[in-house]
């Protein structure tokens, strides 16, 4: 007895027996790589969009005006202002806080920053009481507007990585808010 079967034959072209050649091979490797790259700029640039949102100051406006140098900031979507600058010509982020005495700066950028811890003190802050340690910036630039000895505190349990950029810094400026926009204003 035969038995036959209602399928046709297997033809070499067949989908279930098709061998993809080197071409084929290639351009779906090629197609990855790019489906890969694409996720991985789409990461970036909302990576970037994301920081503007936290901080839309990364390259602060300056401007020269009738003599003195104006920065300009803009508050981030919280309504906070937030800005690139140097302490000692290394890079931080400054939350500008009107209601810190002087500059407030973590502990764990003192380092990094060459900051000389002073005279122990205690400090208040939002969290409650604070040891911290007075210290002087020798330079503390936001854009144009360079000032120097700075008078600051380090706070070694103060988390994060933004410094406070509080009265010791504004006191010696001419400061603003108009909208959504604080102008830094350094008279020479």
């Amino acid at each position: 007895m035969s038995y036959q079967s209602n399928q046709p034959p297997e033809h070499p072209n067949d989908e279930a027996n098709h061998q993809p050649n080197s071409t084929e091979k290639i351009g779906r490797n090629m197609m990855f790589i790019a489906w890969g790259f694409a996720i991985l700029l789409a990461t970036w640039i909302f990576g970037m969009w994301e920081q503007k949102q936290i901080n839309p100051n990364t390259s602060p406006v300056s401007h020269r005006v009738s003599g003195a140098t104006e920065v300009v900031l803009k508050a981030n979507r919280a309504g906070h202002y937030v800005s690139a600058g140097l302490i000692n010509q290394k890079p931080v982020t400054f939350i500008v806080d009107t209601g810190a005495t002087s500059v407030a700066v973590p502990g764990e950028l003192q380092q990094q920053l060459g900051l000389i811890s002073g005279r122990s003190m205690y400090a208040e802050t939002a969290n409650g009481t604070a040891q911290a340690f007075q210290t002087e910036i020798r330079r503390l630039d936001i854009g144009d507007i360079t000032l120097y000895n700075v008078q600051a505190s380090i706070i070694p349990n103060m988390r994060g990585k933004e410094v406070l950029l509080g009265m010791s810094v504004l006191k010696q400026l001419d400061f603003a808010q108009k909208g959504q926009q604080l102008i830094l204003r350094q008279n020479h």
